[in-house]
């Protein structure tokens, strides 16, 4: 056991655990703590370790986990593929560029990613080949949507990116894109997209632009000019045809202009939109950005800048709905169960995913109601360094659980407490998920000491998921005990993983 940043004793993960934890969560906005730059040193450190260990193998976990949309955000998996394609074997830096289009799959993905290897190696060329072979290896008419929608993102452009690999086109239309990008020089071999945009860059007035939509319905809303986005009308063309991760971050975009009002066709069609699990899993929304925009959302201004709009209820249920959809198929364990969430001090700091306003509190009030919407018996309670009555149900929308946990006590951690409070009231359970950041350290009992307690006097071989909410080296699960689990907090995966230790 090791001594966590509170001053407890908790089990450590290994450096593969570790990674994963950062795959999914990663390091921004740090912890209560731990702040973001410690952070992310360390578990850079850790995935340093991993590829120095097996690096194919760390590139392999990238893009599994990249690829099936499990994380929120797929910065820490450019960041990881960086470090395997700049400190890794010759063999694992060729397999990571050979992968780049797997986890780079947008320009956005492509930027970042060359930002992050930029600050970590020199440009050899292994490195170019792969940008160049990011660009050919794309259709035409696809890379050219990549182009006009991603222009520049993290201190780089496509022209950046050109000059420094020099790819030679492997068609016609590759070799005009990269003319035009270069020296904007328009030939008659450009995807047809090309001059479409150049016509709307030109636009002055919203009669321009909706002609200019409705002719090229590739033409995504990043392309039209920034005032002519103020336009109900040009969202009412955008609208039916944006792709749902677009239409969840305008969604107070589209309410701020007048499109999306109470009983609106509009409102309607961002209901009906967000109601399909399956359009869902296939544009890879993860719930956390479906959380992300329901906080936003509901308060009724921007993070940033001063946009405001009055919130529609439509729009807030459909959100509601979407975020457990998001999680796709989640099996019922059908044993009794306890979640317990821990709702200390520490829970109250810091950001999941980087996300704003988004605590592990509030985090894990909300993937806990995942499971017990989809469990008959249950029990949901809340502890510190004593428990704490938390009157929410999966029946109650999310924004009104947010309100209900954030206004709950703070105090210290003893994540001892659930398995003792079962114990004392006699509750059979086959069960305890806990949902913390692991940084326990109140109480005269370890929660492992407390659980094999519960097990013998209650002759019940209970299990205990752990779901850790922020990416730190710390678990209260005994690795050594098979009935004890450690899981990624907001992976898409981990309510079938827990369902599936408790179920066995």
């Amino acid at each position: 056991m090791v001594e966590n940043n509170a001053g407890g004793f908790v089990f450590q993960i290994d450096d593969w655990a570790r990674l994963g934890r950062f795959l999914v969560l990663g390091s921004e906005g740090g912890t209560y703590y731990t702040g973001e730059r410690e952070l992310t040193r360390d578990n850079a450190e850790a995935v340093i370790r991993c590829i120095v260990a097996n690096g194919p193998r760390v590139v392999q976990e990238v893009v599994e986990l990249s690829h099936s949309g499990r994380a929120p955000k797929n910065d820490p998996a450019l960041f990881v593929l960086a470090l395997a394609a700049s400190l890794g074997s010759d063999e694992t830096r060729r397999f990571a560029l050979l992968n780049l289009s797997r986890v780079a799959r947008t320009g956005t993905h492509l930027m970042t990613f060359a930002k992050y290897a930029d600050s970590m190696r020199g440009w050899g060329r292994g490195l170019k080949r792969a940008i160049g072979d990011w660009y050919n290896e794309m259709d035409a008419e696809k890379l050219a949507l990549q182009i006009v929608k991603y222009r520049s993102r993290a201190g780089w452009t496509h022209d950046d990116l050109l000059r420094v690999s020099h790819p030679k086109g492997k068609s016609s239309a590759h070799s005009a894109l990269y003319a035009w990008i270069a020296k904007d020089e328009v030939t008659g071999d450009l995807p047809a997209l090309i001059p479409a945009f150049i016509e709307m860059q030109a636009a002055t007035d919203v009669k321009t632009v909706v002609e200019l939509l409705e002719q090229n319905s590739d033409l995504p809303w990043e392309t039209v000019p920034t005032e002519l986005l103020k336009s109900p009308q040009v969202w009412e063309v955008l609208l039916p045809r944006m792709g749902l991760t677009a239409l969840i971050r305008n969604l107070g975009r589209m309410s701020a202009n007048g499109l999306i009002v109470p009983l609106s066709g509009a409102s309607r069609t961002v209901a009906n939109r967000l109601s399909s699990a399956m359009a869902l899993t296939k544009a890879r929304v993860h719930p956390i950005a479906v959380l992300s925009a329901l906080l936003t959302y509901q308060s009724g201004h921007g993070v940033r800048g001063s946009l405001s709009w009055d919130p529609v209820r439509e729009v807030v249920d459909a959100l509601d709905s979407a975020f457990y959809l998001a999680f796709g198929n989640v099996r019922p364990v059908g044993k009794p169960m306890v979640l317990a969430l821990d709702v200390s001090g520490s829970m109250g700091d810091g950001q999941v995913a980087g996300v704003p306003g988004l605590t592990p509190r509030i985090a894990s009030a909300a993937m806990a109601l995942v499971t017990a919407r989809t469990e008959r018996d249950y029990h949901l309670m809340a502890f510190g360094d004593e428990f704490h009555p938390i009157d929410i149900s999966p029946r109650m929308r999310l924004d009104d659980v947010v309100r209900r946990i954030s206004d709950l006590p703070f105090g210290g951690t003893d994540c001892a407490l659930p398995m003792q409070w079962a114990l004392e009231r006699k509750v059979r359970t086959d069960g305890f998920v806990v949902l913390t950041d692991n940084e326990t350290w109140a109480g005269g009992i370890h929660p492992c000491q407390a659980l094999a307690e519960y097990r013998r006097t209650m002759g019940i071989a209970a299990k205990l998921a752990v779901v850790g909410m922020t990416a730190t080296e710390f678990s209260i699960a005994d690795p050594s005990d098979a009935g004890m689990l450690d899981v990624v907090g907001f992976d898409t995966a981990a309510p079938n993983i827990i369902a599936d230790h408790i179920r066995a």
